[in-house]
């Protein structure tokens, strides 16, 4: 079996190439031009391309690869990257369909986001519309738009499945859920937002990704969902874990706000992302939970794993990266 891989060495897709060689699979990894190359291993290859270059996509992509995983994707939660988060998750998604339709794919497998369904008051399912369109967070926006694409290429005879997990917390962490444990862990933690999510395990995700190959409905979503949980219990849990002092109490919506207002013009020059931006407060200050029922019945997904556990897994590995200092004994 062979499999074509775009964000093979991120978070998520680093879980899924790891999984697919040791069921044997040969993979080809897709790597941005002027990124460093992996050292050679038996049954990886790793070829350059723009992702956003539908021909030279076709160039590298191998003939009638058996599966293709499209993971690579554009996270940002600043207004300012808008334009490059829309030619890497829709103009990149696009490429990627085009590419995959003209080297005889057998399955494309689209690895979206909850967010891809916009914001909701009530807890979103599988057959939830979205209202991701009209969102004000261009994240929102583009995941929508590139599942669009997909679902356009389905119709056009593409077997495509779309997997839209929640917030993800495992080993191999250096972006997400991460930099609130290095937070919690320094003391530096300026405050708990009043919101929620749902909460999955990485390594669980990196199997729904191989059993919605082998196993996935075409054309169908599955919300790969998880433990709910508030923010403050998301904390509190991992202070617990590092033997920081847990914080008590979240901080006010209108006072994160303010901040996300305020932060991008203090620091407007900046290249790097702001701490907070008016998007990430939207997120941030909402309860955003799913029910995954479709993929624990399909794909045999598992969403009972605790958080403790996730947190646990992740935390071990930051120390044993050199992420967090040791362990006191």
């Amino acid at each position: 079996m062979h499999a074509f891989v775009t964000g093979g060495t991120g978070f998520v897709g680093a879980h899924v190439v790891a999984l697919l060689r040791q069921q044997g699979w040969h993979v080809t990894l897709l790597r941005r031009p002027g990124t460093s190359l992996p050292a050679p291993a038996p049954g990886l290859n790793t070829v350059i391309a723009d992702m956003a270059d539908a021909d030279a996509l076709a160039q590298v992509m191998p003939d009638a690869p058996d599966a293709v995983f499209h993971i690579a994707g554009n996270t940002s939660m600043w207004r300012r990257t808008a334009a490059a988060q829309y030619r890497d998750n829709v103009l990149g998604t696009r490429a990627v369909v085009a590419a995959a339709q003209r080297r005889g794919a057998g399955r494309l497998i689209l690895t979206s986001s909850i967010s891809a369904y916009g914001l909701h008051r009530q807890p979103i399912n599988d057959d939830t519309p979205s209202n991701a369109a009209r969102s004000p967070i261009a994240y929102h926006r583009t995941k929508y738009e590139a599942e669009q694409l997909v679902k356009q290429a389905v119709e056009q005879g593409l077997d495509a499945v779309i997997l839209n997990p929640c917030g993800i917390i495992g080993p191999g962490d250096r972006h997400n859920w991460s930099q609130l444990i290095r937070l919690i862990d320094s003391g530096q933690l300026p405050g708990v937002p009043p919101g929620a999510g749902s909460f999955c395990d990485v390594r669980e995700v990196a199997k729904a990704h191989l059993a919605a190959f082998h196993q996935g409905r075409r054309g169908a979503h599955y919300i790969l969902a998880g433990v709910d949980a508030s923010f403050l219990a998301l904390a509190q849990t991992a202070a617990q874990l590092l033997g920081r002092t847990p914080p008590q109490r979240t901080v006010p919506a209108w006072v994160l706000r303010v901040a996300g207002q305020l932060l991008p013009l203090v620091h407007r020059d900046a290249t790097r992302e702001p701490r907070l931006t008016p998007e990430k407060v939207t997120m941030i200050t909402r309860r955003v939970v799913a029910d995954g029922q479709r993929a624990e019945r399909e794909l045999g997904f598992d969403a009972s794993v605790p958080l403790a556990t996730m947190l646990a897994d992740c935390i071990q590995w930051m120390r044993e990266e050199g992420l967090l200092a040791p362990a006191a004994d």
